[in-house]
């Protein structure tokens, strides 16, 4: 979805004075707008159909002859066409975060944040806020019989810090002409006039701005070693692939403030000596691509990418690749070999990234998140940033909340936040009152955090301490009927599949402990499977050559830890503690419930059931597939897994 703005007067920017006049005109421009409705068009709300949303109102405002822009309008082009009334910009902004209860619409300056809209909503909305100014009630969020008019109230906002994210949701994401209103590229600007190369790096390492794609490497001390290195040749590379399952951080920065986070490498480019970029973003993210795309060609016409920019000695240009999925692309070694048209694979280190990366020269690579805070840095300082978070972690970290939680969704808090603030202030607990049994945090390189960490603050140091990883920030929430041996299956498999088979240690040691892991869900386990599991775990991480190899077995690891009776009793007692095995589950029916109304017999697909009419039913075990068909099948809830 690619925007049609362009920019008119000044272009290409020569100077810093005329982005100065540009950017304050964008401001004004956007000051006209009394009323803006923000419609969510990330990934999540277009697929619930807010695009037709976006539409149907500037439809039925034109209708309504109201004064609408999608575009920013400068001052003298509103007078000129005549509207002397308030003025309502439309927008499609970026993901709001609120996942669960999409599509969103928001209403501002009121804050209304509008729930689940459907396209026969769009009139309450144009008749009652936008007209009158009062909240259409039907659309507001309730919890627990309370109405919440104003975003900021709503207990899933207002425990966050969006800071990375303080623009997703507020503005157009299509738009540089917006990004310029809310203060865009003044940090670059004061960067190129106002710091040296190395006072960049200096304040970026003062800030001790930890790269937020898993590792946590200071950032400044990365772009140091880029700028230490020989004359020549150099690059910076953001790390858009984030492939860890239930992830979506980097894709809602990409498509909802894509140029925060060009603005931060262009930031990077000029500290490290670099004058080209490149962007390696998933192919199954196209609505990141098409945003980043549309970005990089609106800041080329405005000249604040290609050559001299804004007259300085400094040229810098971006360019998209698309990766074809593979996870280990991730890793910093296989990113740029793909980058460079090879098979994506990582290659032994040292040397490292920072010495021969892209195309054998010094390249700055961090991901998406990381990126995005470098604006913030430079234009607010170490010390605003620090007095985030705790002293070796500082700053926010943006988060994806999954699984059994009742508020999925996109969020972002101070480091140091603890698990339980997560899960259950922002999160709003688990659904429909069950018990919280663990998360698993990091992807298939994390680890699973169980109810003894609820209080262990969210931070590199602590969770490393604790067996775990950051990673991305996917947060995966189980409830007490999950099955923490089928957990670690399920990511045992995604690790397996995506290992690019370069070493022997996690090609054939991931395959084996696959294996292993699917003989115990199939309650074919054996004396002795735990112990193995272990010893190959801990070989795969001592002699993998990569990332993914040597963390691949941290979701086993930690389940046995924290949960080896649920192994145990997959092995010998042939049962699954929590039901969710399917080929351990034994389907059983209650005779003091049974009404002998013969529904489950008549469902049943093995033709396992038989009985009396109004007499109790029996199942027979060995014929029964464990479908479960029956148990939907049954009015009377007397059939049930044991």
């Amino acid at each position: 979805m690619k925007g049609t703005e362009t920019l008119r007067s000044g272009m290409p920017l020569k100077d810093r004075a005329v982005l100065r006049k540009l950017r304050e005109s964008c401001k004004r421009a956007r000051d006209l707008e009394k009323k803006r409705i923000l419609v969510c068009a990330g990934t999540g709300c277009v697929a619930s159909g807010s695009l037709g949303i976006y539409e149907k109102l500037i439809e039925l405002m034109k209708g309504e002859n109201i004064p609408c822009a999608v575009e920013l309008r400068e001052e003298p082009a509103v007078h000129e066409a005549g509207i002397t009334e308030s003025l309502v910009g439309v927008k499609r902004s970026g993901c709001h975060g609120f996942c669960e209860m999409g599509p969103l619409v928001l209403v501002e300056p009121e804050g209304y944040l509008y729930t689940r809209v459907r396209l026969e909503d769009c009139g309450d909305i144009i008749s009652k806020t936008i007209r009158n100014g009062e909240a259409a009630e039907k659309l507001l969020y309730r919890k627990q019989d309370r109405v919440y008019a104003r975003r900021k109230e709503i207990p899933f906002y207002k425990k966050q810090t969006r800071m990375v994210l303080e623009h997703c949701g507020q503005i157009d994401a299509t738009s540089i002409r917006e990004y310029l209103a809310v203060g865009g590229y003044s940090a670059f600007e004061k960067a190129l006039f106002e710091m040296s190369p190395d006072q960049i790096i200096a304040e970026i390492g003062d800030s001790n701005l930890r790269g937020r794609g898993g590792g946590g490497f200071p950032a400044g001390r990365k772009w140091a070693q880029v700028k230490r290195q020989p004359p020549g040749r150099k690059y910076v590379v953001c790390n858009g692939d984030e492939g860890d399952p239930g992830a979506f951080m980097d894709r809602s920065i990409m498509e909802g403030d894509p140029h925060r986070m060009i603005e931060g490498m262009m930031i990077a480019g000029l500290a490290a000596g670099a004058d080209t970029g490149y962007i390696y973003v998933r192919a199954e993210y196209p609505m990141a691509v098409s945003r980043l795309q549309t970005a990089i060609a609106q800041a080329r016409e405005a000249g604040l990418l290609g050559n001299r920019i804004l007259g300085a000695e400094f040229s810098f240009d971006l360019r998209i690749n698309r990766g074809a999925g593979a996870f280990v692309c991730g890793e910093g070694s296989a990113l740029t070999a793909s980058i460079e048209g090879k098979r994506g694979m990582p290659r032994v280190k040292p040397p490292r990234t920072v010495e021969h990366g892209l195309f054998d020269r010094p390249t700055v690579l961090n991901n998406v998140e990381t990126f995005a805070n470098v604006p913030l840095i430079i234009n607010r300082g170490a010390a605003w940033y620090r007095s985030m978070g705790p002293e070796n972690s500082p700053g926010t970290k943006a988060f994806a909340l999954t699984g059994n939680i009742e508020n999925t969704g996109l969020i972002e808090v101070p480091m140091g936040t603890t698990l339980r603030e997560l899960i259950f202030d922002v999160g709003g607990g688990m659904r429909e009152g069950a018990e919280f049994k663990a998360v698993q945090i990091g992807g298939p390189s994390g680890g699973c955090l169980t109810k003894e960490h609820l209080d262990l603050p969210m931070d590199f140091d602590s969770l490393k301490k604790a067996g775990a990883m950051i990673g991305s920030g996917g947060l995966v929430v189980m409830d007490n009927h999950t099955c923490m041996v089928e957990i670690a299956r399920f990511f045992m498999n995604f690790t397996q599949k995506e290992s690019c088979g370069k070493c022997v240690p996690c090609r054939e040691g991931t395959k084996r402990m696959l294996a292993i892991l699917e003989r115990i869900v199939a309650g074919k386990g054996e004396d002795g499977d735990i112990e193995l599991l272990l010893e190959l775990a801990e070989t795969i991480s001592e002699t993998a050559l990569c990332g993914l190899g040597k963390t691949a077995s941290f979701p086993v690891l930690s389940t046995i830890r924290s949960f080896r009776s649920e192994y145990e009793a997959h092995i010998y007692e042939k049962r699954c503690p929590a039901g969710s095995c399917q080929k351990l589950r034994k389907i059983v029916i209650d005779p003091d419930k049974c009404r002998g109304c013969s529904k489950c017999s008549r469902s049943c697909p093995a033709e396992a059931i038989g009985g009396e009419i109004k007499k109790p039913f029996v199942i027979d075990q060995k014929k029964c597939v464990k479908c479960g068909a029956c148990i939907g099948a049954c009015p009377f809830k007397a059939i049930g897994a044991a």
